[in-house]
C-alpha cells in the first residue's frame, strides 16, 4: 500500500515507521526543512523501513503545493496547528483538509481511503460518564468546533470525491518527550477524568484500520484501557517515583482562583471517560493497555535523576 502522511509529526512519523515495518511506501509531507530532514534520518536509520519512506515537501494550506503530493491508496492528514487559537486550527484543520482532499480528488486515480485525526475533546462535557462512537458530539469550545467541522469534511467531503474516510479521534497523547511527569509530581492537580494513549498506540491503531481495512466512513476512539481519576493518577505516580504524593483540588477550588480564561475554565468543568470498546472489538492489541506500562520509562528516568541527586 502507497501512504501518504500529511503532517509526518509526533504521531505520524511513528505512524510512517510502523507502515514501513509493516511492508508499506510512505511518503511523509512536512513544510519546513528541519520536519524533512527527520523524515529522512527516520529511512536513514535502515533496518526494515530501508528505502521504503520518503520525505515529501508541502504546506496542506498552500493548494498550489499540493501537486507534489505523490499518488496513494490511503491519505492520513496528521497534520498539527501548533497549539494556537482557533482561527490557526480553521486553517489547517478544515481548510488545509480541504486543500488535500479537493487535490486528490481531481486526480485521474483518487486514493481508496482518507483517516483524519480528530480529538476526543469534541464530546464536550458528559459529567463523567462514559462516551463511545454512539455518543454525539458536543463540542463547547471554538476550537473543538472546528475539529469537529473538519470531522464532517473528513468524511462527507471525501464521500463527495470517491475516497472512504475515516475519523479516528485520539485522546490525551503521551510518550517519548511528552510525558509532562513533573506537571503531575509537582502539583497542584485539579480533579477530573484523564484520557490518555501512548504515541505508539496512536499510530498503531492508525495503522491497524489501514491494514484491517476498517471503519471506513466511521468514526473511531482511540483510547487505552483506563480512563483515570487525576488525583489517583498523580497519587501512584508519585509513589512509583519515590516522592511525596502532590497537593490535590477540586474543580471548584480552581475555578476559584480567578485566573482562567472562558475557554481554559470550560475545559477545567469538562468530564468524561471515552470507551476503547469498538477498537478493541476491531482486534488492535494495545502495546501500552495502561498508563502503568506506557509511564514506566519515564518512571525510570525520574528514579535515576533522583538517586544521582540524593
Amino acid at each position: 500500500m502507497r501512504v501518504v502522511v500529511v503532517g509526518c509529526g509526533y504521531v505520524g512519523m511513528e505512524l510512517a515507521r510502523q507502515l514501513a515495518e509493516g511492508g508499506h511506501d510512505v511518503s511523509g509531507v512536512r513544510r519546513s526543512a528541519d520536519g524533512l530532514d527527520a523524515i529522512r534520518e527516520l529511512d536513514d536509520r535502515g533496518g526494515e523501513t530501508d528505502g521504503r519512506v520518503s520525505a515529501v515537501r508541502a504546506d496542506a494550506t498552500v493548494p498550489s503545493s499540493l501537486e507534489s503530493l505523490p499518488d496513494a491508496d490511503a491519505v492520513v492528514f496528521a497534520a498539527s496547528s501548533g497549539g494556537r487559537g482557533a482561527e490557526a486550527a480553521r486553517s489547517v484543520y478544515v481548510d488545509g483538509l480541504r486543500n488535500v482532499i479537493d487535490e486528490y480528488g481531481s486526480r485521474a486515480t483518487t486514493p481508496d481511503r482518507l483517516v483524519y485525526t480528530s480529538s476526543t475533546g469534541v464530546y464536550g462535557d458528559h459529567g463523567g460518564a462514559w462516551v463511545d462512537e454512539e455518543t454525539p458530539i458536543d463540542p463547547t469550545t471554538e476550537k473543538t468546533r472546528v475539529l469537529a467541522e473538519a470531522e464532517r469534511v473528513a468524511i462527507e467531503g471525501s464521500d463527495e470525491v470517491g475516497i472512504d474516510g475515516t475519523v479516528a479521534r485520539f485522546a490525551g497523547l503521551y510518550g517519548p518527550d511528552r510525558y509532562r511527569i513533573d506537571r503531575y509530581l509537582d502539583g497542584p492537580v485539579t480533579a477530573g477524568y484523564l484520557n490518555m494513549v501512548h504515541r505508539d498506540d496512536a499510530a498503531g491503531a492508525v495503522r491497524f484500520v489501514l491494514d484491517a481495512d476498517a471503519t471506513r466512513g466511521e468514526p473511531v476512539l482511540v483510547v487505552d484501557d483506563e480512563p483515570v481519576d487525576k488525583h489517583a493518577f498523580a497519587d501512584w505516580l508519585a509513589d512509583a517515583c519515590g516522592v511525596p504524593r502532590p497537593v490535590k483540588r477540586s474543580k471548584a477550588e480552581r475555578i476559584a482562583d480567578g485566573d482562567l480564561s472562558a475557554t481554559a475554565e470550560r475545559r477545567v468543568r469538562t468530564s468524561k471517560r471515552c470507551s476503547n470498546a469498538r477498537l478493541r472489538e476491531l482486534g488492535y492489541a494495545f502495546s501500552y493497555p495502561t498508563f502503568r506500562e506506557g509511564y514506566r520509562s519515564a518512571i525510570r528516568t525520574v528514579r535515576t535523576r533522583n538517586e544521582r541527586h540524593s
